[in-house]
């Protein structure tokens, strides 16, 4: 009969800062892996947009655009500011770094 033993090791693993992170960083990825959100970080990552020409640059519906937008806002990868009777989008530091990396892995 086999006995398995455990280990006893008191340490923690690296780079796991809470037992949730895992989690979080498999919902941001499904988040991000979708094609039109993918295109609409990349399209805010050059210059805030409002929803009117994230439609027109991306070919979404207005429901779609906004949905995703929703999103993206929840998952702190993008804010919104009110100017006058539009809302311009804009990516968060988290959104820019998050950009930023994606367009390092797509270079090699």
């Amino acid at each position: 009969m086999f006995i398995y033993k455990r280990c006893k090791c008191k340490t923690k693993p690296k780079g796991l800062r809470s037992k949730n992170q895992p989690s979080s960083l498999s919902g941001l990825l499904k988040l991000v892996s979708v094609p039109s959100r993918l295109s609409i970080l990349t399209l805010l990552g050059d210059d805030p947009h409002c929803v009117c020409d994230i439609i027109a640059h991306t070919k979404m519906s207005q429901t779609l655009a906004s949905h995703h937008l929703s999103d993206l806002t929840v998952a702190g990868l993008v804010e919104s500011q009110k100017n006058g009777q539009f809302v311009d989008y804009s990516l968060t530091k988290k959104g820019k770094l998050l950009i930023s990396h994606l367009k390092k892995l797509t270079a090699i």
